[in-house]
């Protein structure tokens, strides 16, 4: 960051950074249930221990309710030989198996920092949700692939009644999960949870695409089936994009400019402080690492030395979930602070 912030007054006070999200009405209530944020996964969850462990829990937990809906389906794909339903049954079930990556890295948070691995192992999370993007795009191309060939070789859909009751079933798992896993990684500050919970609620969508299909071989177009599995297919791809990008910014260090201003105001707020030259803030998985410069009034080393110490204190206060903050005095008169 650059340029130079300052104030003319200094005093602590509790602040709470309340802001509305710049997306509302039906744009916004789209955004909210398919674009992963985690802006205010700061304010929850302040032990790294605690995170991880409800991370691991919300993991084995959504993933047994999906291998549930998976199996259930499964056999109503047996039963009806639908390609729409086969669709949304195989990238269920890839669904599932994207929580044993996420498991491991829950895991492997907890273990303490080494010399080689100076910062923890936090980013395994960041590792996984490279593979959740990985295997949600392969079961794309194998349910579009599905689709096609049921064009290229017809097959009748039996049973339609119980396709609709598959696509409901499929419906509430996914739903369910999705709720689960996106509250709990809010919670947490995990954005490969979140992108998972976003996962599984567009799962949730395209099961409600297989009731269309059902209804249309209902009706007499038998083609709607694959028609439907195709679509299905060709719209996780595009929605994939979201997790994409969520995924990708934690890679590159990307973090909400909020939390930047968040920290910045309580480093202007310090006693002592008079400007803050530099806020850098990271994820490492679910947790925050950071540093700042700032510029102080005091008179010696120790005192600039006491208002760096408080000054981090309060930020840790504002971020519950970071972890390591180092604040860095600059005299306004570098003289002072050599003598």
């Amino acid at each position: 960051m650059s340029g130079l912030r300052t104030h003319e007054h200094e005093h602590d006070h509790d602040h709470s950074h309340d802001h509305n999200h710049p997306h509302g009405g039906v744009k916004g209530f789209l955004y909210d249930l398919f674009v992963p944020h985690t802006h205010d996964a700061a304010d929850s969850v302040d032990d790294a221990l605690e995170a991880s462990k409800a991370g691991v829990t919300a993991v084995k937990v959504s993933m047994f309710i999906l291998l549930g809906t998976t199996i259930l389906q499964f056999g109503l794909v047996l039963v009806t030989g639908s390609v729409a339903l086969l669709a949304d049954t195989i990238h269920n079930f890839a669904d599932a198996l994207t929580a044993v990556p996420l498991w491991i890295a829950f895991v492997l948070g907890r273990r303490v920092a080494t010399r080689r691995y100076t910062f923890g192992f936090g980013r395994a999370e960041d590792l996984a949700g490279l593979f959740i993007v990985f295997v949600v795009a392969l079961s794309a191309v194998i349910a579009g692939w599905e689709a096609i060939d049921r064009f290229i070789h017809p097959r009748p859909v039996e049973n339609a009644w119980w396709l609709i009751a598959a696509g409901v079933i499929g419906f509430a798992g996914n739903e369910l999960v999705a709720v689960y896993r996106i509250r709990v990684g809010r919670r947490i500050g995990s954005a490969a949870l979140v992108a998972d919970g976003v996962h599984a609620r567009l799962d949730g969508i395209t099961s409600l695409s297989v009731v269309l299909g059902a209804i249309g071989v209902l009706l007499g177009f038998p083609i709607a089936d694959p028609v439907i599995g195709l679509l299905i297919s060709v719209s996780i791809l595009i929605l994939l994009w979201g997790t994409v990008k969520s995924v990708g910014a934690r890679l590159m260090d990307g973090v909400d400019p909020r939390l930047v201003e968040r920290v910045e105001h309580r480093l202007e707020h310090a006693n002592g402080v008079t400007g803050v030259q530099s806020v850098k803030l990271r994820w490492s998985g679910h947790r925050l690492l950071g540093s700042a410069v700032v510029i102080t009034d005091a008179v010696s080393l120790h005192d600039a030395t006491h208002v760096a110490e408080r000054a981090a204190e309060l930020v840790r206060g504002e971020l519950r979930t970071l972890d390591d903050f180092v604040v860095t005095p600059v005299a306004e008169r570098r003289s002072a602070l050599s003598s």
